[in-house]
């Protein structure tokens, strides 16, 4: 039997938070309970927001906690010649096309947007732009993102689906997203490229993250099948709610693991806590999937 293998992947943007905590313990308890391994991948590729002083910070952070991973910590800035390759790919196959439309255009292009998993799910303006014109414009070094064709993508893919530890089998569903974009104008790669072809080079068997991101699940099973990558397991644990009832981010103002810290408190006992699940007064663990 394969041994297992997890991770915990953090985007250098700001500080861990305690939501953060609590998802590097599921993952990384999962994977040395099973007397697997545990790595730390830091998803550095939004150079726009990216801080080299919230790496360490990261490492800090684990580190108060008790936490500790196997080998170097890889990040995703060295591997962007493996995500360009695999847009050639689907490149190659008809599978995406140039988008050259802002925010602000998809949301005027309809009175009633529709919404997916994703957020505003993209009306396909730029899916039949002639070549001609798409080539012209590229050439021209018009800013564009590359968008996955999910119709053709499904069709060449077939019926797919995945197995949640704790929610069992799942028929995956990536059209609900639309032709999401693989890659951004400022940046080499989606999180859905970039997180599908890393956990693959890892060797990843056991994907522990949050339920936030369970149906993006979806489009990584499909671009696993259009790749040839393997499919790993996955768990997605139930997420840490704030006083509000929200679950706990960045932007929400989440209490700061380097708060904590600096306020005097011992992080494995903290640690601790959050594994029996003693949470701090007024914060909880989500009953429901979000």
């Amino acid at each position: 039997m394969t041994a297992v293998v997890t991770r915990f992947a953090p985007s250098p943007t700001g500080r861990l938070h305690l939501g953060h905590a609590y998802a590097a313990l599921q993952a990384h308890d999962h994977g040395r309970a099973a007397g697997g391994r545990f790595l730390l991948r830091i998803e550095d590729i939004d150079g726009t927001r990216s801080r080299e002083e919230h790496v360490a910070g990261i490492v800090e952070d684990l580190a108060w906690l008790g936490l500790a991973w196997d080998g170097p910590v890889l990040r995703q800035s060295t591997r962007l010649a493996a995500y360009r390759a695999a847009l050639a790919a689907l490149r190659e196959r008809d599978l995406l096309y140039a988008c050259f439309c802002t925010r602000a255009d998809i949301a005027a292009s309809a009175s009633a947007p529709h919404h997916g998993p994703d957020g505003l799910v993209y009306p396909g303006t730029c899916r039949h732009l002639p070549a001609a014109d798409t080539a012209a414009r590229i050439a021209a070094g018009v800013p564009h993102a590359w968008r996955l064709a999910v119709d053709r993508a499904v069709a060449a893919a077939g019926p797919l689906d995945w197995h949640d530890a704790i929610a069992g089998r799942q028929r995956a569903d990536p059209g609900a997203f639309g032709d999401v974009v693989l890659a951004r104008k400022d940046a080499p790669a989606s999180y859905h490229l970039a997180v599908t072809i890393d956990d693959a080079a890892q060797g990843i068997t056991d994907v522990v993250r949050g339920r936030d991101l369970m149906r993006a699940t979806d489009i990584h099973r499909l671009l696993q099948a259009l790749l040839g990558l393997p499919t790993p397991r996955y768990r997605h644990h139930p997420l840490l709610l704030g006083p509000d009832g929200t679950r706990l981010a960045k932007r929400n103002g989440a209490p700061a693991l380097a708060d904590l810290r600096a306020a005097g408190e011992d992080g494995r006992a903290l640690a601790a806590a959050l594994r029996d699940g003693r949470l701090p007064i007024g914060f909880m663990v989500a009953s429901a999937y979000l």
